[in-house]
């Protein structure tokens, strides 16, 4: 064989053995294969530089046994350098083989092409499959204990691997985690450490990085607040959808409870920063967020009112929730909002120091529904186990005389009442506990009509209908009004009641004579009365 002296090899001479197949060396134990392919070598970038650049001691021939070709840092050192600042070369360096070295990201050395070139390893529409060589092993995030499982799978459904898919401009791995300088989230100098994820997303998204900078929640990333929320507290790492998406942190049904509610309804959080723990409960059980759990996506959410990245403190006069700026946040959904619309709190807590009216109201209705509903019960089941024992004479000859006991007029107006009143309970309940089993028949046919609140405003109607009705009857009826006098209670409904109950009681064989009307046909009246007044007035104000 010639001895080729100091003059470099041509890669036509060094191809005329290392381009034939089967060329193989022994290298610890193990055989390497030493072939090039000539093909993809002509077309790689490193091509035209010739292979004595990186092998110059290959130049004599037979070649020197121990001679190792230079390292990529010969001449790309800008690159080695960041290289070794990341993780993967202080693995390396530690003595794991598995992480990622030059080759393991850009392909074999001699078939390296251009980023741009669709086929390498590094083009946007590759890196993902080429991370996930490593990072899709589960095993090996065990061994290494790498915290996030399965990225690659995560982002390979996001709205960045899909856009990348479609040949459009998304981001790659590469544009968050860095391509040579590649540290772990926990490094402050790492690009997505969390005080850098605002100007790593905002690299792509510029104008929405300066709102979110001179939001609340920016100034405070900015001043070192470490509970602070950054664009991935929101929108999720690698599995980013759209937020049109269902399943998106950001779709309208989740922002309350799975996003901003992950910071504002945590007790660890909210006290060690002030904030107020109540506001995300009360926005759930107020109208939007009711709404919101049926559905209704169009109904307000937090980023709503609040804004998106560009939310600031109601003191704030820039703030979309400053008493200036209400009339035309809340005109975004009811055009025509003046500045009387908003006056009311929004977020209404219903304690003794806050809104103490909403407080005492609803703490007198609580107190009042157990006793009533409990009275009514164990005074219906005493008449009816009463009546069950008591011995059944022939029914033709006990039944008394028909009479009337209520005009016809009165018999629509009760009817109305009876027929919309279940119907008002079914589709009000509905709104409030919308996740219930019962409430999902008429949730499932709802539409952008909305089917339940069409129902109980037409229910609604006709029970204020009837109501109206019976007070225009009362007003013009003398007949009626002194009917009326027969149903106000007298000292003897109390005697009736205690004898009465006394009777059901087996304590007493007596059952007592009432009049025209008991002191159970007057409480009757007298709680559906009141009981409709009560609706009328709070549902007009709610409408």
């Amino acid at each position: 064989m010639q001895t080729v002296g100091a003059q470099p090899a041509s890669n036509e001479a060094c191809l005329s053995c290392h381009g034939a197949p089967g060329l193989q060396k022994m290298r610890q134990g193990k055989s390497v294969s030493l072939q090039i392919a000539a093909q993809k070598f002509s077309r790689s970038v490193h091509a035209p530089l010739g292979c004595a650049l990186c092998h110059a001691a290959m130049s004599q021939v037979p070649h020197p046994a121990e001679a190792k070709p230079a390292p990529c840092a010969t001449c790309h050192e800008s690159a080695s350098r960041a290289y070794e600042q990341g993780i993967h070369a202080k693995a390396r360096a530690w003595g794991f083989t598995e992480a990622a070295s030059c080759a393991s990201c850009h392909g074999n050395i001699h078939e390296i092409v251009r980023r741009a070139d669709r086929s390498s390893p590094v083009h946007p529409a590759n890196i993902a499959r080429s991370c996930a060589a490593c990072h899709a092993d589960a095993a090996l995030a065990e061994k290494f204990r790498i915290p996030v499982v399965r990225p690659v799978e995560a982002y390979l459904k996001s709205v960045h691997a899909r856009a990348v898919a479609s040949g459009r401009r998304g981001a790659v791995c590469s544009d968050c985690h860095g391509a040579h300088s590649i540290m772990p989230g926990q490094d402050p100098r790492s690009s997505i450490s969390q005080a850098r994820i605002p100007a790593t997303c905002g690299k792509c998204h510029g104008e929405v990085l300066k709102a979110f900078q001179q939001s609340i929640h920016g100034e405070a990333m900015a001043r070192g607040v470490r509970g602070a929320p950054v664009c991935t507290d929101c929108h999720g790492e690698h599995r980013i959808l759209a937020r049109s998406e269902p399943t998106s942190p950001v779709f309208a049904a989740n922002i309350p409870g799975e996003t901003c509610g992950r910071c504002h309804a945590n007790t660890r959080l909210t006290e060690k920063y002030g904030l107020a723990l109540d506001k995300v409960p009360a926005f759930q059980d107020s109208y939007h967020g009711l709404a919101l759990r049926t559905g209704q996506l169009l109904v307000a959410n937090c980023a709503s009112c609040h804004g998106v990245h560009d939310i600031r403190p109601s003191s704030d006069p820039r703030s979309h929730v400053h008493k200036d700026n209400l009339a035309n946040t809340c005109g975004k959904c009811h055009p025509g909002a003046g500045t009387r619309f908003a006056l009311g709190p929004v977020h209404v807590v219903p304690t003794k120091e806050g809104a103490w009216i909403v407080y005492w109201i609803r703490l007198i209705y609580l107190w009042l529904i157990g006793p009533t509903v409990g009275f009514m019960l164990l005074h219906n089941f005493l008449d009816l186990w009463r009546k069950a024992r008591r011995a059944r004479p022939d029914l033709a000859a006990s039944t008394p005389p028909a009479r009337e006991r209520m005009p016809r007029l009165l018999r629509w107006q009760h009817g109305l009442v009876m027929a919309t009143f279940p119907l008002l309970v079914y589709t009000g309940f509905a709104l409030t506990y919308p996740e219930e089993w019962w409430a999902a028949p008429l949730l499932r046919w709802e539409s952008g009509l909305g089917l339940r609140g069409l129902l109980h405003r037409i229910a609604a109607c006709i029970l204020m209908g009837s109501l109206f009705w019976h007070l225009a009857h009362l007003a013009v009826s003398r007949r009626l009004r002194r009917r009326l006098g027969g149903l106000m209670f007298r000292l003897k409904d109390l005697g009736d009641f205690i004898r009465l109950q006394r009777h059901n009681l087996g304590l007493d064989p007596d059952h007592p004579r009432f009049g025209k009307f008991s002191y159970i046909e007057k409480a009757e009246y007298w709680a559906f009365l009141w009981g409709m007044g009560v609706m009328t007035a709070t549902g007009l104000l709610l409408w």
